[in-house]
Formats: structure tokens, sequence, C-alpha cells
């Protein structure tokens, strides 16, 4: 199931599993677009201005179903699940591949070290159900096997998700992995979307954020514009398309699974699906 974010208000919607690839939040007093107005310039028309964040993610959205990959080669990953022995498949009685979890084809490469498993969340700051699952996470996080390795990556489907992205490395950079969750209440209980039409104008924010939360702005410009945060940025983009992300929250189990909390059944249940999976990949 599928929506899109409020320009002021973002809604905690219980019954919704999944952001679909959509716009970021409105910023504070702008116009919301006319629902009879085009998505998107025709290619090549002239006298158009330049799109902002926001208008660029709306016609991303419009592209999704065109941008997605029919062929996806989970046929032949299935075929290799239900080859192997009895010992390393999952609990069939609880769990069914292509149903509750999708084999990636083809498998992509690791950032953790050999004998982990890697578990990537794709998340937007401005999707309600990965705010919603951001505590189960974190739980989980503190108390699953010493070999699981949870990674978030952030989505980048448009330039403004590119800067919810960019705050997140920045504050990674820094060591304050604890303003994550602080990001996501600014959104989801503040009204505050942490992002406006210009890149000054987010910037701004981003820093206004920073400063309030114990950070030197001098300091948190110096990661911010980083080399490190700028490839951090690239990989995102490249892990994007690679996992065919198309919504979030979305969990890829050591690059060769991805799975959903819509597919698990509920949060609690994603996080049991989790665990079999990497035991899977552990043995």
């Amino acid at each position: 199931m599928m929506h899109r974010v409020s320009s002021l208000v973002l809604l905690l919607l219980a019954s919704v599993t999944a952001c679909a690839k959509e716009a970021p939040p409105q910023p504070a007093g702008a116009a919301p677009p006319s629902a009879s107005a085009p998505a998107q310039q025709p290619s090549g028309s002239t006298g158009s201005t330049a799109a902002t964040p926001v208008e660029e993610a709306e016609a991303a959205q419009e592209s999704v179903s065109a941008a997605a990959d029919p062929a996806d080669g989970s046929d032949a990953g299935l075929e290799r699940l239900a080859a192997l022995p009895a010992d390393q498949q999952l609990p069939n009685d609880r769990w069914k591949a292509g149903t509750n979890y999708t084999p990636l084809v083809p498998a992509q490469p690791t950032s953790v070290d050999a004998g982990d498993v890697e578990v990537v969340e794709v998340f937007w700051y401005g999707c309600s159900h990965c705010y919603a699952l951001e505590p189960y996470l974190a739980s989980w996080d503190k108390n699953n096997a010493v070999y699981v390795k949870l990674v978030k990556v952030p989505v980048m489907w448009s330039a403004g998700h590119r800067a919810h992205a960019r705050l997140f490395y920045a504050l990674e950079a820094l060591g304050r992995q604890d303003l994550h969750a602080k990001a996501f209440e600014a959104i989801h209980q503040r009204g505050n979307p942490l992002l406006a039409n210009s890149e000054i104008a987010t910037q701004r924010l981003h820093v206004d954020f920073a400063k309030a939360n114990g950070i030197d702005e001098k300091q948190f410009l110096q990661a911010y514009n980083s080399f490190s945060v700028n490839a951090n940025l690239q990989r995102a983009e490249r892990l994007t398309q690679s996992y065919r992300v198309e919504g979030v929250p979305l969990l890829v189990v050591n690059g060769k699974y991805t799975t959903d909390v819509s597919k698990a059944g509920d949060q609690g249940k994603l996080l049991k699906l989790l665990d079999d999976l990497a035991a899977s990949e552990k043995r």
C-alpha cells in the first residue's frame, strides 16, 4: 500500500507498512501542487524554471512503474533456495521464499568483515513507516547475535532524498548516531521537514538542527561537505539502484534477500525473519 506525504503534516498510519517512491515533505509555506498540473515538464520544453527538490521527487514518482525491472531473476533464486539441504533452509512452517522474503539476483557485495552477516535497512527520514520501525530495529540491534551487523543506507530517489541522506552521513561522520532518532522526531513530531526548496535553505535547516543538538556549526559544515560524506552518498545511490528499491523501509540480508514489514507480517515478525535469514547465512 502506498501513500504520499502531506505538505505540512506527516501522519503515522499504522495500517500502511511501506513508503513508496515519493516526494519528500513539502516545505512549510510552499503552495501545494495543482491536481490538474502535469507532474513533469515535457522533454525539450522551453521557458521552464529549475525544478525544486520536491518537484524532482514528484517526477520520479511518476516514473516508478516504468523504472521497475520486470525480469528480476527471482525465479532462479527460489530454485537455488529449494535445492539447499533441509538443515540450511528456513523453517517452512514459518517463512516462505517469494512471500515473506525475496532472493536478490544477482546477489550484492556486503560491507562487513568475513564471518559477519550484514543486514541493511534502506530508509528515508521523511517516511512515517521508517519512523515507526526505528525503535524496533534499535532494540533488535542491541540484542541480536554478535555476528549480525546492522547498516543503515538512506534511499536516493531524488535531490530531496539526497539532502536528507547528506544530513544522515554528516551526523554519522561526527559520531552522532544518537541524533538519528532525533532527526526522525524533528520531522514526524515537531513538523520540521528538514528540507526546503533550495540547497542553501535546506543546509540552514540542517545547521540549525545540528546546533540545537550541541554540534559546532563549523565542525558540522566540514563534515557535511566532506569527501567521505560525498563518497557515502555515491555508494547509497548505487545501492538504491542495485537493490531495486521501490519502497522503504526495505531490509536486505547479506546482499542476498530482501524483505519488509508487509511481507513479514508486522514489525515483530520482521525481526524474527531477519534473525532466521541471518542464522541461515551464518551456517
